[in-house]
């Protein structure tokens, strides 16, 4: 993807900040310092067997605004497929941008559930390294574009459980990722 196209696309995705979803009412209110709007965690993935896959991306993030964060961190990604006889080493770093639509979905349907509902937008650049007996190793970086939404349910006065749902919108061609791709990740 062109570099301009992205520019559009973020910019397109940013226009949703100015948006006053469901009737929100955004207040003036003093901005809180920095090292309140912080916010830390990630993920971690792993499954032993015939497919071994180990996943852990920590991330450190920011509230821009009150409801617009943006976060980045480094990824690191091991892949064996014992049957291919197949070993993927893959590290990078991901930058992502989250918009909160909505804080607490019981403003809204009082059903009882205090869950909050965000886009996600996410730029993750990654480097391949193929090991494989049966053809050459291969060396490559991937840039992979990612565009979803999620829920986020409050387990903490400042955490949450994150559930995100991202679609490969622009790929390097090389993904051993499924489109699309679930993960759960925490915040704190």
């Amino acid at each position: 993807m062109r570099l301009y196209n992205r520019i559009i696309l973020i910019s397109l995705f940013l226009m949703f900040v100015n948006l006053d979803v469901f009737g929100q009412n955004v207040r003036k209110t003093e901005k809180p310092p920095v090292n309140e709007r912080l916010f830390f965690g990630g993920s971690f993935g792993l499954q032993f067997g015939t497919i071994t896959y180990i996943d852990v991306s920590p991330i450190i993030g920011l509230w821009i605004l009150p409801k617009v964060a943006i976060a980045g961190g480094p990824n690191f990604t091991y892949y064996k497929n014992k049957y291919y006889d197949e070993e993927i080493i893959i590290y990078g770093g991901r930058l992502y941008t989250q918009y909160l639509l909505l804080e607490n979905i019981n403003n809204v349907l009082p059903i009882g559930l205090n869950t909050g509902i965000f886009l996600h937008l996410e730029d993750e650049l990654s480097h391949y390294k193929i090991i494989s007996p049966s053809y050459a190793s291969d060396n490559f970086f991937a840039n992979n574009v990612l565009l979803g939404g999620g829920i986020r349910q409050p387990i903490g006065a400042r955490s949450f459980l994150n559930l995100t749902v991202l679609w490969t919108i622009h790929d390097s061609g090389y993904s051993i990722r499924s489109n699309p791709e679930m993960r759960v990740s925490f915040n704190f």
